[in-house]
């Protein structure tokens, strides 16, 4: 299980994000977002080594508030031809330097994300040590679902990541409050918080069948 140190990042996880988001082609906020922690979870490397965070962020610089799905991963060494994913680096107070990518893109969490799907990971809370989080719902009809077939590919709407028997893993980026798509093979859906401090709930991943 992932440890959750109580300790400093400089600069820390917004920093990084408030000048990364912007570039990305599925961002539609001001060029200088103003972000707060909404929400998310967490997922375990079986290896022990990567850190993963599925964040909810919200903006509130434009006229409206917009909540953004943005799943990271923490390493301690540079990921062999992931440049173009990194969002930055870090100091952490415990662990030292650590890179920081933009998870859709790194091949351990995209596996995890598959094993969520699957029923084969459990997802644990954000900032609290070994406990799972029952917040966080899967579904799948898909069974076994296959790997990546290649790189994510990111869009106006969001990243999708075709697998190997057919179907593309999408996942939505900017987050809207609502239900499943009608025709989902599987999906992963979670709670975050509005400026507002109302709970709401909404799709972060959406399978689509072949």
């Amino acid at each position: 299980m992932s440890v959750i140190h109580r300790t400093t990042l400089a600069p820390t996880k917004l920093e990084l994000l408030a000048e990364w988001l912007p570039t990305r082609p599925w961002y539609v906020g001001s060029p200088r977002p103003e972000l707060d922690r909404s929400g998310g979870f967490r997922l375990d490397d079986p290896q022990g080594e990567v850190g993963m965070e599925f964040m909810v962020v919200t903006d509130t610089s434009g006229e409206e508030p917009t909540a953004y799905f943005v799943p990271l991963t923490y390493r301690g060494a540079a990921l062999d031809g992931a440049q173009d994913a990194l969002v930055g680096t870090t100091e952490h107070g415990v662990l030292g330097k650590r890179w920081v990518y933009d998870g859709f893109h790194d091949p351990v969490l995209t596996a995890q994300l598959l094993a969520l799907l699957d029923g084969r990971a459990e997802p644990q809370a954000q900032s609290v040590s070994d406990t799972p989080d029952p917040s966080i719902e899967r579904a799948c009809t898909v069974s076994p679902l296959g790997s990546a077939t290649g790189r994510a590919a990111d869009g106006p709407d969001g990243t999708d990541l075709a697998l190997t028997d057919g179907p593309v893993l999408h996942v939505n980026r900017v987050l809207r409050p609502g239900s499943l798509p009608e025709g989902a093979a599987g999906h992963v859906s979670g709670p975050w918080r509005t400026p507002d401090d109302e709970g709401v709930r909404g799709v972060f991943a959406v399978l689509r069948p072949a």
